[in-house]
């Protein structure tokens, strides 16, 4: 698929798992303008399952500050490539052996997305 579908697509398989769309940054853009830096399209996006994001809050106040999961998705090789952070992030920066379930969740539900977005499933 191309860079123009391909964001709206993961918008939408992070849907399909609960996960809203917060943020959606256009990092090419402003290089451009501000630098005058040429880039690939590169698109960050902030998704958020409410559930998930309330159930961290909830173990640890200071979870706030990796929420929303990012994804970024670029234009690479002619193709696309979406990647996410890895949710036992949210584990391993405070410590807190409360967040590891929540994490798992997380983990499952991320690449239940991004499995959906590759047809080879790979």
């Amino acid at each position: 698929m191309s860079y123009q579908e391909a964001v709206p697509q993961v918008k939408e398989a992070f849907k399909a798992q609960g996960f809203g769309t917060l943020t959606e940054i256009d990092v090419q853009a402003p290089l451009k303008e501000k630098l005058g830096l040429d880039m690939e399209p590169y698109t960050i996006l902030g998704a958020c399952n409410p559930d998930l994001a309330h159930r961290a809050l909830e173990a640890e106040r200071e979870i706030g500050l990796l929420l929303p999961c990012n994804v970024v998705v670029r234009a690479h090789d002619g193709g696309v490539l979406v990647q996410a952070l890895d949710p036992q992030v949210m584990v391993s920066v405070p410590e807190r052996d409360a967040l590891q379930p929540i994490a798992e969740e997380a983990d499952t539900r991320i690449r239940a997305a991004l499995n959906s977005l590759n047809p080879e499933g790979a």
